[in-house]
């Protein structure tokens, strides 16, 4: 009886105050997550207020929060779906979760922390917060461009996430890291995937699909709740965490087709127990540690907004997107959430963290969050900034990239296809033996200095130096192999996009080779940045981020030589454009409506698909300079040259004021040129538009 009550006044008392902050903070207007921690921390040991929940039943209770909360991911996720989605979001998200990682690990190294913290800390800081972005976008809706890219690397970031947690609970759990540690653990976690996704691909789709055609939503409920939970089991019986198996049985259930109605059924369930766990992360909060460890706190802010407003824009840029997108989506998800609290708790429950750890992320996440309405509503401004404050070759290269990309997205299907992922086989090759050789190097190096004092008599320093003259001896092939695979796929798939010319002179070399180049510093990063974010735990501080630092610059180094090789070929191509502007309104006069450029394809590939278009008196273009007008950071089109009687404006700057009666060329996708035509056309205020008769 005395159990019973217990239980109850816990439940009572976390409920109940939860109510209370809860409503407090939406009518402050701050995430209802906020009111969730603030709860958890009244009720907590940690806070001088007279209502203490019982910590051992709060924590079991956020124990089920964390398998519906899981769960309930799972069932966003489609196998189909994510094959369709991963050569494009995939590759995105590796890449800035595995920067982000890196980054994390170097940060926590610069603090001294050990290199078990440092991991977590990589992982704390990868993750994005699904349900505070998705909230964020509920009050203030962004454009599809933007909402499309940063749910498509929310889908993957949860499952790098997912991934993440198996890895370091295996980690959490261990003693050392070593080479064979390492291995047996990837490959006792690869083991475990295949089996339960291939039994679970088997039976639990025709269960669930059978279940469902009874139409008794209790029925539904019970039995999808049934299978979260005996998944979590047999997770945490192989020694991984409850909230893997969770994730993936929502996945199987996802494939049954009835995902939709059991997501709406375990709502309700999963928001009470997920309220619980976050109240339970409040519980662990001690405020003295937040004001003692403040400096750390702002450091890691820092670096999930920094980092994350830099590795996301690069990425998403990367993939064939304009400034203005990629901008806007690395704003929209520069802040951690649910994911790192789990991660943490991890952390914090395996003694591999010290508790300091807690509420540095917990602060962390608080200012990042209360960040991101903010980021995201001043986004279109902050990306207009920076594409203004481009130089103009990388001006010109960022308004034609998308355009390149557009042409390799419609190039279908090629004999070059299969050389294409011969060399991708090649490359993850490389990347996997490259990463075995360097975690065997640094964690064996004691033994094999030790063999080699034994052996040939060198010294301590001397044998050291020999273990590491092998180690880049062996490595030294694969790196190199790695610059070769990627030269090779990045020179096969800009020859798709821009094709090689049966004869005659070569106008699209300078386009092509300037996608070539940002493809191989593209691939380049997606292979190399994961090996370091892999190898900095077992290397000294801050060495794989020096070396991934060396690469960066070479690589923007070699893109900056081509956009300013690929301005003059812009320029040359602009006086073409203005002469076959200038014999097209010879031939057929100036047209109000927008004509594609004749000819403009086979004259200059790699200029998009370039259109001229004539501004009058009514458009809200006229009189406007392009600075004013923002074309390019709005649109993803640039304005590559301006005809004005006989008078010619090539690759105009921002302080060029457009006129009526000019003709402008513009160049970039589809897309974007539609959306700049749509701008530069828009009617002006009180003008007089003339109404067919």
């Amino acid at each position: 009886m005395h159990e019973a009550g217990s239980f109850l006044y816990t439940l009572a008392v976390v409920c109940g105050v939860a109510a209370v902050t809860t409503v407090l903070c939406q009518r402050i207007r701050l995430p209802v997550v906020f009111g969730y921690l603030i709860a958890g921390m009244i009720v907590g040991p940690h806070v001088p207020v007279p209502l203490v929940a019982d910590a051992a039943t709060v924590s079991s209770l956020a124990e089920v929060g964390v398998v519906l909360l899981m769960f309930s991911i799972g069932l966003e996720f489609s196998l189909r779906r994510m094959l369709r989605m991963a050569p494009v979001s995939g590759l995105v998200a590796l890449l800035e979760t595995a920067a982000m990682f890196g980054l994390g690990v170097a940060t926590a190294e610069a603090l001294g922390w050990t290199s078990r913290e440092a991991i977590f800390t990589g992982a704390i800081v990868a993750i994005s917060s699904t349900t505070i972005i998705a909230r964020a976008f509920g009050e203030r809706p962004v454009e599809p461009a933007v909402r499309d890219a940063v749910f498509g690397i929310l889908v993957f970031e949860d499952l790098i996430a997912i991934l993440l947690l198996a890895a370091l609970t295996a980690v959490g759990s261990g003693h050392a890291l070593s080479a064979r540690a390492f291995g047996g653990t990837i490959l006792q976690l690869a083991t475990f995937l295949a089996a339960l996704i291939g039994v679970g691909l088997l039976v639990v789709p025709r269960f669930m699909r059978s279940v469902a055609r009874l139409r008794r939503d209790e029925t539904t409920l019970v039995t999808a709740v049934g299978l979260a939970f005996v998944a979590a089991l047999l997770a945490v019986t192989f020694g991984y965490s409850a909230a893997l198996g969770a994730f993936l049985m929502g996945a199987l259930v996802a494939e049954s087709g009835a995902h939709h109605t059991v997501a709406t059924l375990i709502a309700p369930v999963r928001d009470l127990f997920a309220a619980i766990f976050f109240v339970a992360v409040g519980m662990s909060i001690d405020p003295a540690l937040v004001v003692q460890h403040w400096m750390a706190a702002v450091v890691m802010v820092a670096v999930v907004m920094g980092g994350k407003a830099v590795a996301v824009s690069a990425a998403v840029f990367l993939s064939g997107r304009d400034v203005r997108t990629s901008v806007r989506a690395a704003l929209s998800l520069a802040q951690i959430g649910e994911f790192s609290f789990i991660i943490v708790g991890v952390g914090v429950a395996s003694g591999a963290v010290g508790e300091q750890l807690l509420p540095i992320a917990v602060a962390a996440s608080a200012v990042t969050t209360l960040a991101t309405p903010v980021l995201i509503a001043s986004s279109a401004g902050i990306a207009a900034r920076i594409d203004r404050a481009l130089p103009a070759p990388l001006q010109t290269f960022v308004a034609l990239y998308g355009s390149w990309f557009e042409a390799l997205r419609r190039s279908g299907a090629t004999p070059q296809r299969s050389r294409e992922r011969q060399l991708v086989g090649f490359l993850f090759l490389d990347v996997g033996v490259l990463i075995a050789i360097v975690v065997a190097a640094a964690v064996e190096m004691p033994r094999g200095v030790a063999l080699l004092q034994r052996g040939i008599g060198a010294g301590p320093q001397g044998a050291q130096l020999l273990v590491l003259a092998l180690a880049a001896l062996a490595a030294a092939p694969l790196v190199l192999g790695l610059f070769r695979s990627a030269r090779k796929i990045a020179d096969l798939l800009s020859e798709r996009a821009l094709p090689l010319p049966v004869r005659g002179a070569d106008f699209g070399f300078a386009p092509r080779r300037a996608l070539a180049v940002s493809l191989q510093g593209g691939i380049l990063l997606l292979a190399g940045v994961p090996v370091v974010a892999v190898v900095q735990p077992f290397l000294p501080p801050l060495r794989g981020a020096a070396a991934l630092l060396l690469l960066v610059v070479i690589i923007g180094a070699l893109v900056w030589h081509s956009a300013t090789t690929l301005q003059g070929h812009a320029e040359a191509g602009a006086q073409l454009l203005v002469s076959a502007l200038r014999h097209q309104m010879a031939e057929t006069g100036v047209h109000p409506v927008p004509q594609p450029i004749a000819h403009a394809d086979e004259l200059l590939p790699g200029m998009g698909a370039p259109v001229g278009i004539a501004i009058s008196e009514s458009h809200v273009a006229a009189g406007q300079s392009l600075r004013a007008l923002n074309v390019r950071a709005q649109t993803g089109a640039g304005v590559l040259a301006i005809t004005r009687g006989e008078e010619r404006i090539l690759i105009p700057r921002g302080a060029d004021v457009i006129r009526a009666g000019d003709v402008l060329a513009l160049a970039g996708t589809r897309e974007a040129v539609a959306a700049a035509i749509a701008l530069l056309t828009a009617p002006q205020a009180g003008a007089n538009i003339a109404k067919p008769g």
